[in-house]
């Protein structure tokens, strides 16, 4: 679409000015802001741009887990430490993302997008120098790895909600959303491939920069900023309502009961894509191991062949489900108004008892427990979509960006900052009960991640609570942002006697 608004015309005592700005006189109201465009095949090539960038970014949060092992075994970490290096990542994320959100919102994206590449790229290749004697010095990079993607995550489905609207919006952020699970994914690839071509699973990290090199250039020469609230054609009057303060936005969004029990939702959702995207290769191996078609790992290079799998499934079901669920919503929705948070809630329900059959069926079955893993994967990557569409639909423009990162926050704090860290501490408390065999430590690693099918189960519960409250939140916004503009053309057509036209 080409994104377009146009001012009130016929107010006196303002003309044209130098570039098509308005100009008051003597007598006239203050000057308005001139009309923001963007041809459609811009729009569009400017969301190729971020959808390459989004496959980068999460390509940068699981390749560590692609080669797991083998980091282990170089810096000599147990199951509780490896967990940790998620945790740190994580942890870093959050607590960078609020200071993105407010600047993401009141500066310019695009500057802040450009140093946040700059700064995940530049720390994940540094990481692949650090000696085997500072493991210390490596989870600090992969936290500074978190701290540049969180800068990303937080902005960009800010840029794309001004950049489109409605079912446009929807299909756009379907796609942009793919790349989630399908970074996911080949971020296993790349780490387990390399190592297998290279024999150092250090080349994976000094492969990805080169890439983002190139992502850097794309973003700086294509991605325009646009206004706030561009695509509602809310231009003049976002640009020209008074700055709310940072407290005033959390304020809003802590009564904004649609964007609360979301939030919650997708917290659930983290902590499980966290628990099983970090564990679930190692899981697999093992599960291999148990049934005799494997050999255990003693020194690196490990068996990469489950990350390869892994990766492939996280792939191909993430297409397959962001693209279910994004064209279930935009159908549902229109005979239903409730239809995004109820999508949400079926999907992460079916989901539960899905990858509880994976794991319990894991020590005697490996088709089956591949078939369900599946399933589970393919059920929740129908929301990554939905639930960002969801927020951009209940939450005023001026301050998006403000809850983009109050969610990451939320999600990350109470979901995967923690999640890898507690399923292999669980698994360690578990192991040094048992006997030190390898059956043991397999099936202390499955308990561990039985919570998963619990917490999931409760995401889709808050999402029932979403469906309640989301048409009233989405009402406001649609109020707000009408009235605004009303008010302001009232305010100047009051005093000058003139009447506006034009759309």
């Amino acid at each position: 679409m080409s994104v377009e608004f146009r001012q009130p015309e016929g107010l006196h005592g303002q003309s044209p000015g130098p570039g098509g700005h308005l100009r008051a006189t003597d007598t006239g109201p203050p000057s308005m802001p001139a009309p923001w465009s963007l041809p459609r095949w811009r729009a569009y090539v400017a969301a190729a741009v971020l959808c390459y960038i989004n496959l980068l970014n999460y390509m940068n949060w699981f390749i560590i887990a692609g080669v797991l092992l083998d980091v282990q075994k170089f810096f000599h970490i147990s199951d509780s430490n490896a967990g940790l290096l998620q945790t740190v990542f994580i942890s870093f994320l959050l607590l960078s993302a609020p200071v993105f959100g407010y600047l993401g919102d009141r500066h310019s994206r695009k500057a802040t997008l450009s140093f946040g590449i700059l700064l995940w790229s530049g720390a994940g290749l540094s990481s692949s120098f650090i000696s085997p004697r500072y493991s210390w010095l490596f989870f600090l990079s992969r936290g500074l790895v978190g701290t540049g993607t969180a800068s990303y995550s937080t902005i960009a489905p800010t840029v794309l909600g001004d950049l489109f609207v409605r079912d446009q919006r929807t299909r756009v952020l379907a796609v942009f959303y793919i790349f989630i699970p399908v970074g996911s994914g080949l971020g296993y690839v790349l780490g387990s491939a390399v190592t297998e071509l290279t024999g150092n699973w250090r080349w994976a990290l000094r492969i990805m920069p080169c890439l983002e090199a190139v992502a850097l250039i794309l973003l700086i020469m294509l991605v325009p900023d646009p206004p706030r609230g561009a695509a509602e054609k809310q231009g003049v009057a976002t640009m020209g309502d008074p700055r709310s303060s940072w407290c005033e936005d959390v304020r809003y969004l802590w009564r904004n009961w649609s964007f609360v029990w979301s939030t919650l939702g997708v917290t659930a959702m983290a902590f499980v894509t966290g628990a099983l995207g970090f564990w679930a290769p190692k899981f697999l191996f093992e599960a291999r191991v148990v049934h005799g078609l494997l050999l255990p790992c003693f020194r690196e290079p490990c068996n990469s062949q489950d990350s390869l799998i892994f990766g492939a499934l996280t792939v191909v079901t993430g297409i397959i489900g962001v693209i279910l669920g994004a064209e279930t919503s935009r159908r549902y929705k229109k005979v239903n108004p409730q239809a995004e948070p109820l999508i949400c809630a079926a999907s992460l329900l079916a989901a539960a008892p899905c990858l509880y059959l994976a794991l319990i069926l894991a020590p005697t079955t490996l088709l089956a427990s591949y078939v369900f893993l599946a399933l589970g994967e393919l059920l929740l990557s129908c929301n990554w979509a939905v639930v960002a569409d969801i927020l951009l639909s209940v939450v005023v423009p001026r301050c998006r960006g403000t809850a983009e990162a109050l969610q990451i926050t939320v999600g990350h704090i109470l979901g995967d900052a923690g999640s890898p860290y507690l399923t292999g501490l669980i698994s360690s408390a578990l192991r040094a009960g048992r006997p030190d065999t390898y059956l043991q430590r397999f099936l202390s690693l499955q308990q561990s991640s039985l919570c998963c099918a619990f917490v999931i189960a409760l995401g889709g519960g808050c999402f029932l609570l979403t469906a309640l409250h989301l048409e009233r939140d989405q009402a406001q916004v649609q109020q707000s942002g009408t009235g605004i503009l009303e008010s302001e053309s009232q305010r100047l057509i009051s005093g000058r006697g003139a009447s506006p036209e034009g759309s």
